[in-house]
């Protein structure tokens, strides 16, 4: 499979890279800037574009059969992840290229919380991170809302994301946070991009969403 992975440097990006070379798969690795190439993993091949510029987007996608979105705005350009998920539907239209989004786990509910939100649960979603999880349910909902012909699918990770190791066992889901018997929402950033990976290669999940976890 020819992959395109935007946002290819950053901490889910460079997993992703990594999975989806392991597998034999031939990526594009794609930052915004060239001074990040001495980041990224050296048997893909090395891009620039902006996931935000629709015509980056249909450029980096010719030829492909699959683009990763796998970005995140820094700080105080939160606004940015609902417009770059916009592009990308853009930018992607009439292709026939899948699209596959990193995004994230406040749109999830609560396990047994009558449909209460996870950005509403300080326990899953703390008050420092609200500011990037609304970002994430915007974004969410430019894409499951869009009028569209492109082949999406939206992954949502657990409540907390960090580095850690490949297991390659995992849970998923659909629109519910996969919590352990402790009421636990984790999933590390290697098994997330299994988890996206084994979607890219047995597509379950076509324009909806899942999630992943432990």
């Amino acid at each position: 499979m020819r992959i395109t992975v935007l946002g290819a440097a950053g901490n889910v990006g460079s997993r992703v890279v990594t999975e989806a070379l392991a597998r034999g798969h031939e990526v594009t690795a794609v930052v915004r800037e060239p001074a990040r190439f001495p980041s990224l993993h050296p048997a893909a091949t090395h891009r620039t574009g902006d996931a935000g510029v629709p015509e980056h987007v249909a450029e980096l996608s010719a030829g492909q059969d699959l683009v990763v979105n796998a970005t995140r705005p820094a700080p105080g350009r939160e606004a940015e992840h609902a417009a770059i998920s916009r592009a990308l539907l853009a930018g992607l239209a009439a292709t026939g290229v899948r699209l596959l989004i990193v995004g994230g786990a406040g749109s999830l509910t609560v396990p047994g919380s009558g449909g209460v939100l996870a950005i509403d649960d300080p326990a899953y979603v703390p008050a420092a991170w609200r500011h990037i999880a609304l970002a994430s349910n915007a974004q969410y909902d430019a894409v499951r809302t869009a009028d569209t012909d492109v082949d999406w699918t939206y992954l949502s990770p657990s409540a907390l994301l960090e580095p850690g190791v490949r297991t390659g066992t995992y849970r998923l889901g659909a629109d519910e946070l996969i919590v352990d018997a402790e009421g636990k929402s984790s999933i590390s950033m290697e098994d997330l991009a299994a988890a996206l990976l084994d979607e890219a290669e047995r597509p379950e999940h076509r324009r909806t969403r899942f999630t992943a976890g432990y």
